[in-house]
């Protein structure tokens, strides 16, 4: 266990991650400086009186001075001020080191640019089935650290971004995954995809299990230190699917008993895929396979993922707020078809430098409108001006398409954006779209 007894410790961001840094080190005895470049956080009247801060930018002679930097995952590493500060030797971490460094239990590690969360909680959920005494954390609302104030668990599930894994050395993961990667925080990573990419596999590096996507390569492991490998694919794989009586089925090779998804209450192929990844999980964690089925049978889902908020007067209203890629749009788009009526499509917010060119090709000759809105609703917009409406806000594409709608309609909140620009997080987004459907069908 590592000691921080006398070190200078500056911790970057005073966000939910960055204070959860700040209780931990306050518990080792620690009082850091803490930083951020807003000069009011959302979160300052939470920070302990007697810590140092500094708002607004940081504070380059502290943070020089510093043994060790702690950096939140919304602060990238490549800042000029962080680049000086590693020239100089000074370690620079983020909290899953922290918490890595700590921890002596069973980690189940969880990346991918899309189906985090869902397949996380399914996992935690299959565990919790089979007796475990399990938490999830991490990129998913709860920090990391904040486990380690609860008792000792059998399992810990995370959660883990990009961002998270480029300042991780210490995990050692008995299970890793990642789902699969596209295009995504192409801001963050100025090389483009590869960069991205090299991030997410840093979660197979230690790790004794991989349990991989056998039909995106770009997930593969690079590591070759004795790892056991277990694979899902949507046709190939330890857990695959397949077609049968217009049904779609999930297949392992370990069992016979073959599952319907039919059976689960979450919908659409991306979802179908996430079950498969989450039972492949749990095979690597022997779980009993019956009590996964039971479990895939019962999970409802998390909100703001593909949630159908109502069918009021044959008109559908989905919120998929959690969609802030191009790929997860584009997954729920494949999850909507075929479409009776016409699909009003809602997109915007922060692009993150994404290229759109591939979902612009899945809406043209469709019977889908599109809404843009937000930071770069106008650029998207002009991507396909025939299909297209620009509203500087959300609020506002709804407020029209409320008009527009007739019965079979369908009316999807996938943005395939950040949500920065207008909300605190997808949450904000997606509550706020739940508000005001509610509102229009006085519900």
């Amino acid at each position: 266990m590592f000691k921080y007894t006398d070190k200078k410790v500056v911790i970057i961001g005073a966000g939910i991650t960055g204070l959860s840094c700040v209780d931990f080190f306050l518990t080792k005895g620690v009082n850091p400086i803490l930083m951020d470049t807003r000069l009011l956080p959302p979160m300052i009247k939470k920070i302990p009186k007697y810590v140092k801060c500094y708002f607004g930018g940081f504070d380059i002679n502290n943070l020089l001075k510093a043994d060790l930097i702690v950096v939140s995952p919304g602060i990238s590493i490549y800042n000029p001020e962080l680049q000086e500060a590693a020239k100089k030797g000074i370690d620079i971490v983020g909290d899953i080191e922290l918490f890595c460094r700590e921890l002596n239990a069973p980690i189940i590690a969880i990346t991918g640019s899309n189906g985090k969360s869902t397949v996380a909680t399914l996992i935690k959920e299959m565990a919790k089935a089979a007796g475990y005494k399990v938490v999830l954390g991490g990129n998913i609302g709860v920090p990391a650290l904040s486990l380690l104030k609860k008792p000792l668990q059998q399992l810990y599930i995370l959660e883990l971004s990009s961002f998270q894994l480029e300042t991780t050395i210490s995990l050692k993961a008995n299970i890793a995954t990642v789902l699969n990667i596209s295009e995504d925080h192409l801001n963050r990573y100025p090389l483009g995809i590869n960069q991205y990419r090299a991030a997410k596999i840093r979660i197979y590096q230690k790790a004794m299990i991989c349990v991989i996507n056998q039909d995106d390569k770009s997930t593969f492991p690079v590591f070759k230190q004795n790892q056991k490998y277990i694979s899902f694919g949507i046709h190939h794989g330890d857990y695959y699917l397949f077609n049968k009586d217009g049904k779609v089925w999930i297949k392992s090779i370990h069992y016979n008993q073959n599952f319907n998804t039919d059976e689960m209450n979450i919908i659409g192929k991306h979802n179908h895929i996430n079950a498969i990844s989450a039972l492949a999980l749990a095979e690597a964690l022997k779980l009993p396979y019956g009590s996964n089925l039971s479990t895939l049978s019962s999970f409802i889902g998390l909100k703001h993922r593909f949630q159908l908020i109502c069918e009021h007067k044959e008109i559908r209203w989905i919120n998929d707020s959690k969609a802030t890629n191009v790929n997860s749009t584009l997954s729920a788009l494949c999850s909507i078809m075929p479409l009776q009526g016409t699909l009003w499509l809602l997109l915007g917010g922060d692009s993150k430098g994404a290229d759109f060119s591939l979902l612009i090709n899945s809406i043209i000759n469709r019977k889908i409108k599109v809404f843009c809105f937000g930071q770069d609703g106008n650029k998207i917009a002009a991507l396909c001006p025939e299909n297209s409406t620009f509203t500087e806000t959300m609020q506002e594409a709804i407020k029209q398409i409320a008009f527009l709608v007739r019965p079979h309609d369908t009316v999807l909140l996938s943005p395939a954006c950040a949500s920065f620009d207008q909300f605190r997080n997808f949450e904000h987004r997606g509550n706020t779209f739940i508000k005001l459907v509610k509102q229009i069908i006085n519900y």
